[in-house]
């Protein structure tokens, strides 16, 4: 494994971090896959307050092996969700409950998306409260993730002493919410930089379009598409770590592999990516990153999936896209969730860190997968199975 200085703590954290997000559902491989990467020397583990069950699994497992002083452990407190000063210790309280440790290493503020929201919860006493924190040692360091426009980032790095931050960026577009720009402006400051998406959801590592594939296989045909995808980042010297959000021990053993191996690209190699990045744009049509941050939908509608199987549509083929559509909707049920049952409420945008237009995208998903001539034959074969 590789490792680079945190320079505020000292800390040396491992290229690649494990992102907690989306753990396994079988337990025993969850357990296998922190096992093995604890091993193979990656010590940051990226988890929050709102991931389903993830901050309990991490603490049950690093606990039940004596781990957690091998690793750094990050969390998150939801923003969002604290309404009144008292917020802020029942979520930090309940955090290092469910991790079953004394304190945290890399305590984010979670999903600051403007300027004017981190300066209502600086109003609310946040910082006082997080100088406590630090001082009684439950807080070593203290940052926070942004999913912001470029504009507001600048704003948000000058407002409060900042030891890291961790930013949404991948080659498919350096220039999204805090970007390139960002990133060094935040190094400049002294911040240390993590990454998260740098996959855009997986997309990058499996849903390249065929001709960018070929591309960089001809370069290196030893490199997977998610290879190229961490090397762009790690070539850059003022990022830390890179989060990835793996579920599975083969996934973890691939992604170490190369960590460890990694070596800068040339410029040669650098010039792949506008060629890929061309590819890319031609045939994706909706940047969603399965985050799920828009879930639940009042209507049950699976949004991530509904847009994945659009895409899919356009990067692979359209009965590939079918496929996704048919089973994410459960449309052969009794009771599907198709897109036509939208109602406009537009809670799933307010949540979207992507500011994806959800609703809109609903519209072209239902219109490419059910025309109404379609529409009709699935309603009709819904009412005759079901009757």
């Amino acid at each position: 494994m590789q490792y680079r200085i945190d320079k505020t703590s000292g800390n040396k954290l491992s290229i690649l971090g494990l992102g907690c997000m989306r753990f396994s559902r079988d337990k025993a491989e969850t357990e296998r896959m922190i096992l093995t990467a604890i091993k193979n020397g990656v010590n940051y583990f990226d988890t929050a307050y709102i991931y389903p069950g993830s901050e309990k699994t991490l603490g049950e497992i690093l606990a039940k092996h004596s781990k957690r002083k091998s690793v750094h452990i990050a969390t998150k407190l939801p923003l969002m969700m604290c309404k009144r000063p008292e917020d802020f210790d029942q979520f930090f309280n309940e955090s290092l409950r469910r991790l079953q440790t004394e304190y945290i290493d890399y305590y984010f503020m979670h999903n600051i998306s403007s300027y004017t929201q981190w300066r209502s919860l600086q109003e609310m006493g946040i910082e006082d409260w997080i100088a406590n924190k630090k001082k009684s040692g439950e807080i070593r360091s203290v940052g926070f993730s942004y999913h912001g426009t470029s504009e507001d980032f600048p704003k948000i790095l000058d407002t409060s002493s900042w030891e890291f931050c961790m930013i949404q960026y991948n080659y498919s577009d350096e220039n999204y919410q805090a970007g390139k720009a960002g990133l060094k402006a935040a190094a400049e400051k002294g911040l240390t930089v993590m990454i998260m998406e740098p996959l855009l959801g997986g997309v990058l590592a499996t849903g390249l379009p065929g001709q960018a594939v070929e591309l960089f296989k001809q370069a290196n045909s030893a490199l997977s598409p998610a290879d190229w995808a961490f090397r762009w980042l790690w070539s850059q010297e003022e990022i830390v770590t890179v989060l990835s959000g793996m579920n599975t021990t083969e996934q973890m053993e691939s992604n170490i592999q190369a960590a460890s191996q990694f070596e800068p690209l040339s410029d040669k190699e650098m010039t792949l990516y506008d060629q890929a990045l061309k590819l890319f744009k031609e045939s994706y049509k909706i940047n969603c990153t399965s985050c799920n941050y828009c879930l639940p939908c009042p209507k049950g509608i699976n949004i991530p999936a509904c847009l994945s199987a659009y895409n899919t549509s356009y990067v692979q083929s359209y009965s590939k896209g079918m496929q996704l559509y048919l089973t994410s909707t459960a449309a052969t049920t009794k009771n599907p969730y198709r897109p036509h049952l939208c109602n406009q409420c537009g809670k799933c945008e307010k949540a979207c860190p992507q500011n994806i237009s959800i609703r809109k995208s609903l519209k072209k998903v239902g219109r490419r997968f059910e025309p109404q001539p379609l529409r009709a034959i699935l309603s009709l074969a819904q009412r005759t199975l079901f009757r």
